[in-house]
């Protein structure tokens, strides 16, 4: 019996670990996207003249 109980672990295991594997994604990330950028624009009027 306890040989049958190890492979049937070991069998267990392995099907969870294929499963996580190759599942459907569990991911819980926010869809975000493109996100435009809304810094301030270079000013060349105080930019060093070199």
């Amino acid at each position: 019996m306890g040989i049958s109980k190890m492979f049937a672990n070991v069998i267990s295991f392995m099907s969870d670990a294929l499963s996580r594997v190759f599942g459907l994604n569990d991911d819980d990330y926010p869809a975000t996207g493109v996100q435009p950028y809304s810094g301030d624009s270079n000013d060349d009027s105080h930019a060093s003249n070199w």
